[in-house]
Parts: C-alpha cells; structure tokens; sequence
C-alpha cells in the first residue's frame, strides 16, 4: 500500500533543536549574532580541516560565491561553461557583465567536455567555469592545462561535490577558486549559506574584502559587499558538520539499493568513478526517451513521490543566456531524471520507488 507521507527528491536534515539552542545560546546573550561571529570562525576552521584546503571563506549564498569569484579575479568577456547546470551557474556570469559560452558536455558523467573547450577559446575569453554535476569530477588535469596553456582563470561550480576527494584530496581544491553551496537541499548545509575555497594567499585576502564591504574595521581598502552569514545559520553548519560521514554512509547505502533494484535496459545509471572518495549527493536516471521520463515522473506523482528534473531544461536553450547549440547537454536534459536520495529514506520507499519504475518504464 502506498504510504500516506509525501517523499521529496530531497529532505532537510535538521539537528536535535537543543542541540542547536545549546550551541546559538552563547550568541543569543551576547547579541552577537552576525558580523563573522565566533561560531563563524569556528565553522570556517572545521571546513578547511574536514576538507584539506588551505583557504574558505563562508558567504551567505552559492550564487554569492560563483559572483565573488568572477569578481575576484577580475573577469571580463567571455566566460566558457557548461550547459547542465543549475542556472545560477551561468546568470552569475552574466550578472558580472561576462557573456557565457557553452560547451558542450559528456554523455558517462555530464560534466562539461574538456577536449571541446579549446575550439571556443577567443581572444576575448577570460576563464572557463565547469561543474562537477552530481559529484562527478569535471576533467580538472585537462581543463588545468588548457587554461595555462591559454592564459585562463578556472573557476569551479562544486555545489555538488562536498566531500568528495579524488586522489587523496578535496575535489574543491581544484582551480584558482571553487564555489560551494550550503544550501538546505545540499548534503552538507548551514540552511543558506556557500563558500569560496583557494589556495592562493592574494585572492583569498581578497574574497575577505569584498565579502565584507572592502574594509577592515576602520580601515578601508577596495570594493565590496555584504555577503557574510550569520551566527544562526553557522551553529547549523557545525551541528551537521559532524554528522557528514554518516550521512555518506547511509545514502551509499541507498545507492546501492536503487542500482540493484534498476535493471531493466531501458534505464541508464551514471558509471561512479572508481579512483574517487564519492558523496552520493543524488540519484539521477537517463530513460530511453522524453515520454518514458514524463510517464514515469507522473506516476510516482501520482504515489506521492517528488522528483526532480535536474537540469532542465538545457541552459543554451534559454533566451536571455546566449543561446547555442549543444546537442547532447539538450538530448541528456530531456531525458535525466533525479530520483529522492536523503539519507532518512527507507529502504521500503527506494524499493517501491523503483518497482514503479519499472512497472511504467517497460
């Protein structure tokens, strides 16, 4: 039978509420409760050690990050990036007065094609801003050696790869800057919040003005914006923080059982590169075909389950960004569907989830 409780592509993990009033009561007395606060601070230091990098800065929004790091490294022109993505992705760069051009992706893990970036470098191109879509590493040993050889700044959208390490190390500590989203729907989030990661001294030291209105007390130094969180929303990032490995382990779990419970030829499962720590953010399927996908979706709709198809639609095909031609990004938009993945879903849920897939997907 059918459960009566509404399943969502995803569900927000919210601490013990004690624990959080435990944590924000110190905050609460003081009246410090913004400003880059202890709790702050404190958060901050236990993302670069949990992570291995060498600077972060916590910011209110992922889209505040993707626009302190085009700004930060003073991009102009032309931006090459990648069609499947969230749209912040490309908006941000038009938002810095940057034109995105997009690239065309790859069909095993839909990240952006690094060996079709070089033909739409112009004279005019100042960086390139990929995404590690699902977790999925982008080629960053590829992308790294056509920026040097072509004098590019490489931005990274890593929304979706918290946590994941390829080699050894963070996944984020690729390129001049990597930007984070601590969004609720994220597997690591602070509600509303993000991050902008380097290892480089002089941008970061920039980052830290510009997220703070350009000065330093009274000391007035450049540009800048308001793009600091807050003590609140800090004391539910260091709540999670330590709950992150967990949360892995459980959607692993939920992976697994969704992989062997999704046979049928008719469906198409992303290949999990086998030389990386992965983070099991999502669950995205490729059906045969637009109708299969839209048969489907509507009837676990119609059980009360919510997907999500995410991306849709293919970001070259929208009017106000610089419309293109991408022809995979456009075909795997129509046809990728991303199934509820949260580390509280029942093992009953996925396997009813995918009994109605394939019930409808034959």
């Amino acid at each position: 039978m059918p459960s009566n409780e509404i399943i969502n592509v995803t569900k927000t993990y919210l601490p013990p509420f004690e624990e959080f009033s435990e944590l924000i009561q110190k905050s609460w007395q003081t009246r410090w409760v913004t400003n880059q606060g202890p709790l702050a601070e404190e958060l901050e230091l236990k993302l670069k050690e949990y992570l291995g990098v060498k600077h972060l800065l916590l910011v209110s929004n992922g889209t505040l990050a993707l626009q302190l790091a085009i700004k930060a490294l003073s991009l102009t022109g032309e931006i090459i990036t990648t069609p499947f993505s969230y749209v912040a992705t490309a908006t941000s760069i038009m938002w810095e007065n940057c034109r995105p051009v997009f690239c065309d992706i790859k069909k095993n893990d839909f990240c952006i094609d690094a060996a079709k970036i070089e033909n739409l470098v112009t004279e005019n191109t100042s960086a390139v801003l990929p995404t590690h879509v699902y977790g999925f590493p982008c080629d960053t040993s590829a992308i790294n050696g056509i920026a040097q050889k072509h004098d590019l700044k490489v931005i990274y959208d890593g929304a979706h790869a918290f946590g994941v390490r390829t080699d050894g190390k963070s996944l984020l500590d690729c390129g001049d800057i990597s930007a984070v989203s601590f969004h609720a729907t994220k597997l690591f989030h602070t509600i509303e919040g993000g991050a902008v990661i380097t290892d480089d001294d002089d941008l970061a030291e920039r980052l830290f003005l510009y997220r703070a209105f350009g000065h330093k007390d009274d000391e007035y130094i450049s540009i800048g914006i308001n793009a600091r969180n807050s003590e609140l929303h800090a004391a539910v990032g260091l709540c999670n923080l330590k709950r992150v490995d967990q949360f892995i382990l459980s959607r692993k779990e939920l992976n697994s059982l969704y992989r062997d419970n999704l046979t049928q030829q008719e469906i198409q499962l992303p290949v999990i590169p086998e030389d990386i720590n992965y983070n099991y953010s999502y669950f995205p399927v490729l059906f045969k075909s637009e109708d299969t996908l839209l048969r489907v979706s509507d009837e676990l709709s119609k059980n009360g389950i919510n997907t999500r198809r995410y991306f849709y639609p293919s970001l070259n095909t929208l009017d106000y960004l610089n419309p293109s031609q991408c022809p995979l990004s456009e075909n795997l938009a129509s046809r990728v569907l991303c199934l509820p993945m949260y580390q509280e879903l029942s093992s009953d849920d996925v396997k009813r989830i995918c009994r109605i897939i394939s019930e409808v997907s034959v």
